[in-house]
């Protein structure tokens, strides 16, 4: 196979722009607080998120979509709630989603996936994480781009392990 170094470097730079599109959201976020969900009885989750992240605000808007009340709260540095909540380098996302009984949601994990685990409520596991920001993923929608990704279970002791695979954009609602 051929390399070439410009190649890769130019594929970096489209990828990065395609990212970076799917993440800006110039201008069009003031205050701290999104609109939350009309359903009261709804699970609420509290996201933690940059104040500029489009990719983000999409993410919330699936939430509510899908029967979640959710709040936003911006913040220009997330390491601190990460790392206060556990959530180990290797597992972050651009946002960090709360429950009220303390459950980590890292990332674009789909509202489905959230509700199951909201009703199973696992042992010894702090929460789940979609790490880094796989396209085609809730609020990551990039046209008719998917890349199959594992929604993993955050365990305690600091290890995880598979909790859903998603090998394409359908089983994302399913």
């Amino acid at each position: 196979m051929f390399y070439s170094p410009l190649l890769s470097k130019r594929l970096f730079v489209v990828l990065m722009a395609v990212f970076l599109t799917a993440c800006s959201d110039a201008g069009n976020e003031a205050n701290s607080e999104e609109a939350t969900s009309e359903h009261s009885n709804s699970p609420v989750l509290h996201v933690y998120k940059s104040p500029t992240c489009g990719c983000c605000k999409k993410w919330i808007t699936h939430l509510e979509d899908n029967g979640f009340q959710a709040t936003a709260h911006n913040m220009n540095d997330l390491s601190a709630l990460k790392r206060d909540k556990q959530i180990q380098p290797r597992y972050q996302s651009c946002h960090t989603a709360v429950s009220k009984d303390g459950y980590v949601f890292e990332g674009h994990i789909p509202a489905r996936v959230i509700q199951k685990f909201l009703k199973e409520k696992p042992e010894g596991v702090i929460g789940l994480s979609v790490p880094a920001m796989p396209m085609g993923s809730p609020g990551m929608e990039m046209g008719d781009h998917f890349t199959p990704y594992t929604v993993l279970l955050l365990k305690s002791d600091g290890s995880h392990s598979p909790y859903v695979e998603i090998n394409s954009r359908k089983e994302q609602y399913q």
